[in-house]
């Protein structure tokens, strides 16, 4: 089944500052929220007061040691994911494709399974290392057994590597889960996806593998717009091409395994964010790139926001919100596709 791209509703360059400016001032008003908002009720007023001057008092504990941090991650986390997903789908030029496509997820929740299952590990902060390193390792292996033999990596050898991997990941996970229900009770709760209990730590881990990927990814901008008309095109406007896949890959994978060991497997951002962005800027990477950057953690910290008031005393998992709230928003978008059956 092939999809059409949808046909966007592209602004001049002054209309695209401006919807670039108004998605910022939307993420700075929900991050505000997400200071704000939670299962403890601190009134506006107080948290304004100690978000500029904390005075070591319980209010102020609770913002600065665990709503900031989980804010700041939540941005962190929601860009990495929305710039990973236009990647892949501009490397593939698949518009179905997203970060786990390479076995990225997977590859990150057979670390986390391995340290718990095998090493005993029982920390946020250590599921992220081996979440990251599992990431890492699924990614090389797609990568060397895309590019098997003598042939390229091309992005269909490569999605069919992905496949197979994923398909082998995801049954020794299941085996491991099924066989130890402690793994399996301790797993759960990061393979739901969410920002709670995550403190500095995570993001002075997770940080500088998110800086890099996303300065690959702006980078390679203007090479995957000469790559999305093909690849003969692309080379003959003077484009790596291999060098351009192998970058952009590894851009994936730091973006997306270092945003899924902090935060878990989180649902429909990196797939659906990218449509948004070239329906609203058409299709020239550099301003879907700009744009996935900052409507996925708009996207991801508002769900975040939404869990808190929905599941109050509690909350509900971001992961959760975004899956409820991405598959309408995937299939809304489908709707205005053209579909034809090969």
């Amino acid at each position: 089944m092939n999809v059409e791209p949808l046909a966007p509703r592209t602004a001049g360059p002054r209309g695209r500052v401006l919807g670039l400016a108004v998605v910022l001032a939307v993420l700075v008003l929900l991050s505000l929220l997400s200071v704000w908002v939670g299962t403890r009720d601190i009134p506006f007023s107080a948290t304004w007061r100690v978000l500029w001057h904390p005075d070591g008092s319980n209010a102020s504990v609770v913002i600065h040691d665990y709503r900031i941090p989980r804010t700041l991650l939540a941005l962190l986390v929601g860009a990495a994911l929305g710039l990973s997903g236009a990647l892949m789908q501009a490397l593939t030029r698949n518009p179905l494709a997203d970060p786990g496509l390479l076995g990225v997820s997977l590859g990150a929740s057979t670390g986390v399974v391995v340290a718990i299952g095998f090493l005993g590990v029982g920390t946020v902060l250590g599921y992220v290392w081996f979440a990251f390193l599992g990431a890492a390792a699924a990614s090389v292996a797609v990568y060397l057994l895309g590019s098997s033999g003598r042939r390229l990596a091309t992005p269909e050898r490569l999605v069919v590597a992905g496949a197979a991997l994923t398909a082998v990941l995801y049954a020794f996970d299941s085996a491991v889960l099924l066989l130890d229900p402690e793994t399996f009770d301790e797993f759960r709760f990061w393979t739901v996806g969410s920002l709670a209990g995550r403190n500095y730590d995570v993001l002075r881990v997770v940080l500088p593998f998110i800086l890099t990927g996303t300065v690959l990814a702006l980078a390679l901008a203007r090479s995957l717009n000469a790559l999305g008309m093909g690849d003969q095109v692309g080379r003959a406007l003077g484009v790596d091409v291999g060098r351009t896949r192998v970058l952009g890959a590894v851009a994936v994978m730091l973006l997306c395994g270092a945003a899924t060991a902090a935060a878990g497997p989180i649902a429909f951002l990196g797939l659906a964010v990218p449509h948004v962005a070239r329906f609203v800027a058409g299709p020239d990477q550099r301003w879907v790139l700009a744009y996935s950057a900052l409507l996925a953690p708009t996207l991801l910290v508002g769900s975040d926001v939404a869990g808190r008031v929905l599941g109050a005393p509690g909350e509900v998992q971001v992961g959760i919100v975004t899956a409820v709230l991405g598959g309408p928003l995937f299939l809304a978008l489908c709707r205005r596709r053209k579909l034809v059956m090969l």
